[in-house]
């Protein structure tokens, strides 16, 4: 190789390493700088109130949205009953039974199911839920965001299935386990780790989610008790507020979206230990 040609590949290589660089800084700094604002803007607006009280009447000050934080464990709570597992179950059915052709035609699907705007899901869920029932509700809301967390569910939980080595499947076999027994014992507690995962990111991506519970769930200024009435949750008041001409509702919409992404946080750590805990296991 000349002379001139290694100096080329080796100013190519520091220019494409340099703009990597610059790219991956670019990203991490708008993502800090996102959630320093956030942190400055909510944090000097959180305290007890907001965790133990409802709103207050407009024109007064201080309140509280304990009836949000409450509503959005509720709506995550029919979500998770609904839609995790369907997707447990048909993620196992693609993985382990399912065809070439008809597989291609549900994987085809989900990946379209996933991409629909959650506003559509939104419409949809309002079609099937809410006008056969006259009025919104918990349970209208709980399921569309149930809807949307099937398909999340279901592609990690094919995947995950797909990485365990298929003598695991034949060593089963091979002492006399039945194709579901072996699922269930082998297959399933191999991929554990994984599918749980799958499933925090699924409640975690839903979790934001304001379109689809202004169609569905819309709202409510108070205690919500049961499943069949209008329900408050986060993200729809910090919509509500942040677009009020009132500075009082703009710190605690502040403050609720701190919540929401103190929320998501958690879930994510939690997969972070899911996965940690799994590979800890499956080495020793």
């Amino acid at each position: 190789m000349s002379r001139a040609r290694l100096i080329w590949r080796k100013s190519l290589n520091a220019v494409m390493l340099t703009l990597t660089g610059v790219a991956a800084f670019s990203v991490v700094s708008v993502l800090f700088l996102i959630l320093g604002y956030l942190i400055y803007n909510g944090g000097k607006s959180l305290n007890w109130a907001f965790f133990t009280q409802i709103p207050k009447p407009v024109g007064e000050t201080g309140g509280g949205m304990a009836n949000a934080i409450v509503g959005s464990l509720k709506l995550l709570l029919l979500a998770a009953v609904m839609g995790l597992p369907v997707g447990l179950m048909a993620g196992v059915y693609l993985a382990e039974f399912g065809g070439r052709t008809f597989g291609f035609l549900v994987r085809y699907t989900t990946d379209l199911l996933n991409g629909v705007p959650s506003i559509v899901m939104g419409i949809f869920a309002y079609s099937l839920v809410v006008i056969p029932m006259r009025h919104f509700s918990t349970l209208a809301g709980g399921v569309a965001l149930g809807i949307m967390v099937i398909p999340i569910t279901l592609r990690s939980t094919e995947e995950f299935l797909r990485s365990v080595p298929g003598s695991l499947r034949e060593g089963a076999m091979a002492l006399g386990a039945s194709k579901w027994r072996t699922i269930a014992t082998v297959v399933l507690p191999a991929a554990r780790a994984g599918i749980v995962t799958g499933m925090l990111l699924a409640l975690a991506r839903v979790a934001g989610e304001t379109a689809p519970l202004l169609f569905t769930a819309f709202g409510n200024q108070f205690w919500s008790p049961g499943w069949n009435q209008p329900i408050a949750s986060l993200p729809v008041m910090i919509y509500t507020y942040a677009i009020a001409p009132y500075d009082d509702w703009h710190r605690q919409a502040w403050a609720a979206g701190l919540v929401l992404l103190g929320l998501v946080l958690v879930a994510n750590v939690g997969t972070r230990v899911v996965v940690s805990r799994g590979g800890a296991s499956r080495s020793s």
